[in-house]
């Protein structure tokens, strides 16, 4: 199987090779796949090393990388909206979340690829996750614009926004909201939430469409338009600005340690 790593700021995660197709999600610098199929007019079929999601993406928006490199790629993160480092001596801005992937003192060598890194790297296994720190991560994505299929500060849907955070914090998220509701405990009562809770939505088929994540019993975050803050009761969740009610609560999981309030 060929390693690969993400090479661009963001990359485009398209259902088939072309540019016509649906972005069903997205990559973002330093993240790490393998190849599985390539096409004609430069494109790849990859699986995300974080979270399993495939699709398809321009085969030169990756670089192919050993593999005691993308074995020991590490978790460390870009932690501002966005950062500057050098690839192969050229500036280039990546978004926050992105991957320092294999970085030793600042610099890593992806084969023939150099990166180097001046600032300070954000390590999800020291993270805390207090309300504060939840707070200060989910606050720097507001006013985001929404994206189908996007897990940036560019542009983000509501389950690469939950996934973005919770990346931070060290708990791995998968890519779409029905399957986020698939992890966690279950909390029954709304009043029972802490500061990091996840709240799931379903439409009128009741199929889990929407997630938010909880900053109290009576506020969530979440991308909708852009992210947000916007009330939510037993019932679901009312827009702030005019009143009116948007989704249908579902369920509530914790992934988060019980010490966080």
């Amino acid at each position: 199987m060929v390693r690969a790593i993400c090479c661009v700021p963001v990359s485009p995660l398209r259902a088939e090779p072309s540019h016509r197709s649906e972005m069903i999600s997205q990559q973002v610098f330093g993240e790490c796949s393998e190849i599985l199929e390539q096409a004609k007019d430069n494109w790849s079929r990859v699986r995300c090393t974080y979270d399993g999601y495939e699709g398809w993406c321009q085969t030169d928006q990756l670089t192919e990388i050993d593999e005691p490199e993308f074995e020991k790629g590490g978790n460390a993160l870009t932690p501002d909206w966005v950062n500057n480092l050098e690839y192969n001596g050229h500036p280039m801005m990546v978004p926050m979340g992105a991957h320092l992937t294999a970085m030793k003192g600042g610099r890593a060598h992806w084969r023939k690829n150099q990166v180097h890194f001046k600032g300070k790297a954000w390590e999800p296994a020291q993270a805390l996750r207090d309300p504060k720190s939840i707070r200060q991560l989910t606050y720097k994505f507001l006013n985001t614009p929404y994206l189908w299929g996007g897990k940036s500060v560019f542009g983000v849907d509501c389950s690469g926004f939950t996934q973005t955070i919770f990346k931070f914090l060290h708990i791995p998220l998968l890519r779409d909201a029905y399957q986020q509701a698939t992890q966690g405990e279950a909390v029954g009562f709304l009043e029972e939430t802490k500061t990091g809770d996840l709240a799931f939505f379903d439409n009128e088929e009741g199929k889990i469409t929407h997630v938010g994540i909880l900053l109290s019993a009576h506020e969530i975050i979440h991308a909708s338009v852009k992210v947000r803050i916007d009330k939510i009761d037993n019932m679901g969740i009312v827009r702030s600005d005019n009143f009116q009610r948007t989704h249908h609560l579902r369920i509530i999981k914790r992934l988060l340690p019980a010490t966080t309030s």
